[in-house]
């Protein structure tokens, strides 16, 4: 499970940019959202880089919190 900071994420266009860019990612598995925290629980064990790396790619530079 990775949770990651995404600051750059405020409209529900922005979840669904980013869900759909992390569904992409084998092993990302389900992805759960705080809107109000602007983060992202990752629950597969994709690497944090890569992660980090498409969201990036998409816009939405983000950090691993844990």
């Amino acid at each position: 499970m990775t949770t990651l900071s995404i600051p750059d994420m405020s409209c529900g266009h922005c979840r669904a940019s980013i869900e759909t860019a992390l569904a992409a990612i084998p092993g990302a598995g389900p992805v759960r959202f705080d809107a109000e925290a602007r983060t992202a629980r990752v629950e597969g064990d994709a690497a944090p880089e890569t992660l980090i790396a498409v969201l990036d790619g998409i816009g939405f530079p983000a950090t691993v919190l844990r």
